[in-house]
């Protein structure tokens, strides 16, 4: 019994040393599923550098080829380092444009307000016109109205009439001043009551009356 025991050990050290590395054929263990994967991946995205451009819609381009990448409206230039693009610096659009074409690479104005608004109208470049009698505007390049207004002179009277569409108020019955209440010519001495004769300041039409005091008629009637 104990010879047995003896001869099956020594099996077990055999057998493991008669299977060796070679006689193990890879063939029949296939490889990982994610081994796979990772070997077909590889095949599937090509390297173009040097070779092309891809945008970013996986398009490729020829070397020297041009194209626009994106949304964007400036040309690329495919070239063996990569794409090459026009980077320019874009004027500013004018504040006063109304209408921008985005077609090239830069945005243009194509249309420029050419008026001016003013008090809810309308009016050319260059044009004049008077919003009101006192008033001489010009409807300027830059699209902004300037205007003057007139300054009028002291009035010689102190009753002056606003005529239509003139700004300046005038005296319809020429220089005067007031005597109390009552309104007295300039240039003749007035007698304004029975002891007081009146002028006017020369000058100063709106400054009250000179008056002197003359002897009255009625202490002499009596």
């Amino acid at each position: 019994m104990a010879l047995h025991i003896h001869e099956a050990w020594i099996l077990l050290f055999v057998i493991p040393a008669l299977v060796t590395p070679a006689a193990i054929n890879h063939e029949d263990y296939p490889a990982d599923e994610g081994d796979q994967t990772s070997s077909n991946d590889n095949l599937i995205f090509d390297d173009y550098r040097g070779k092309g451009c891809v945008d970013d819609s996986g398009f490729v381009y020829k070397l020297g080829e041009r194209f626009f990448p994106g949304h964007s409206n400036c040309p690329c230039v495919c070239t063996e380092d990569g794409p090459v693009c026009d980077q320019p610096e874009c004027p500013k659009i004018h504040p006063k444009c109304t209408k921008v074409e985005h077609n090239g690479c830069c945005p243009e104005c194509k249309e420029v307000k050419n008026f001016c608004e003013y008090h809810g109208k309308n009016y050319k470049i260059l044009e004049e016109f008077k919003p009101s009698p006192c008033e001489w505007c010009r409807c300027e390049p830059s699209n902004e109205v300037h205007c003057v207004v007139a300054d009028c002179a002291v009035p010689e009277c102190v009753n002056p009439v606003y005529e239509p569409e003139q700004c300046c108020p005038i005296c319809k019955n020429g220089p005067n001043c007031f005597a109390g209440t009552t309104i007295i010519p300039a240039g003749i001495e007035v007698k304004v009551d029975d002891c007081n004769i009146c002028h006017c300041h020369n000058g100063d039409w709106w400054k009250p009356a000179q008056c002197s005091k003359r002897e009255c008629q009625g202490k002499q009637a009596l």
